[in-house]
């Protein structure tokens, strides 16, 4: 009896064995490209924050679109407070210990009581389901007191006036890259490290909001930017733009203005790209010459 039931335990073995070597990872629907990263701007594991708390988000390689809103390459922020990881295979819980951001926000004021808490940004899609990789933080323990101690002042203003940025910030385009064609009417995406964003007016360390310089050189960095058709102001706190621009060749770049559109010190500017108008958005085609070729019989052409 035993040696007749071997072969069959065995091959229930062997296919349980098979199965668990290729049953993919759960993970959700819509894609996240390679070196998509979310992180929490000025806060790391270990730190002791009051109980009223300004979260900053950051995100790199990818961009905030609000939910229901279907755009390659982007999502919107959920913070997860004293939870495990939720699933990445389904709808991150809406409830108190799993804030949702589908207006596409990157920053919350938080209220926490007193003692340990953990927290852990995970990105969702336009269906608040993690992306595929997940696109998440460190878990990270904060401790919450009721009155911090004493410590170093608030960052002020420098004396020229200039809000200070930490050395370490940077700004740049998502989309799109240098050298690309694009259509007359492109979505630019802004891409923003060590910093968070604030609406324009909100003066808090660390932030800041976007400008686009269309086909401009930099404006004085200690004076407010200018306000035109070449300085795009994105007062908001948006991180991409629909703009429209004529047939063919551009410069842009990203300059971060404070609470007062005036540049920071040092200043946060992305590198200058250059990009191509077209039509289509794609590359002209170009007609390769036709060459004749004499036979003695037969005339025919080639492309060369």
């Amino acid at each position: 009896m035993i040696r007749r039931l071997q072969p069959s335990i065995l091959i229930l073995l062997l296919t349980m064995l098979t199965l668990a070597g290729v049953a993919p990872a759960a993970a959700g629907p819509t894609p996240s490209p390679p070196g998509a990263e979310v992180y929490f701007v000025g806060l790391k594991d270990g730190d002791t924050i009051p109980t009223k708390s300004t979260i900053h988000f950051g995100l790199h390689g990818m961009g905030i679109a609000p939910a229901g809103t279907d755009k390659p390459n982007s999502g919107h922020h959920h913070l997860i407070i004293d939870a495990p990881t939720p699933s990445a295979d389904v709808e991150i819980p809406n409830d108190f210990q799993h804030l949702h951001f589908g207006a596409g926000q990157t920053e919350t004021e938080l209220t926490l009581a007193p003692g340990d808490h953990t927290l852990q940004l995970v990105l969702g899609d336009k269906n608040h389901i993690p992306h595929s990789p997940p696109v998440m933080s460190e878990r990270i323990k904060v401790h919450v007191v009721d009155q911090m101690p004493a410590s170093q002042p608030p960052q002020t203003a420098s004396s020229g006036g200039r809000r200070p940025a930490p050395k370490n910030a940077k700004v740049y385009f998502i989309y799109p890259k240098d050298g690309s064609y694009v259509g007359p009417d492109p979505t630019i995406r802004f891409g923003l490290l060590n910093m968070g964003v604030a609406p324009a007016g909100f003066d808090k360390p660390n932030t800041g909001h976007h400008h686009l310089l269309v086909d401009a050189d930099l404006p004085p960095l200690d004076k407010p930017i200018p306000n035109d058709f070449n300085h795009l102001h994105f007062g908001a706190g948006q991180t991409e733009a629909k703009i429209t621009l004529p047939p063919g060749r551009h410069r842009l770049r990203l300059l971060l203005g404070d609470a007062n559109h005036v540049p920071h010190d040092p200043p946060v500017y992305s590198e200058e790209i250059h990009v191509t108008v077209t039509q289509d958005g794609r590359p002209p085609h170009r007609h390769r010459p036709m060459v004749r070729h004499h036979h003695t019989h037969t005339n025919y052409l080639t492309e060369r």
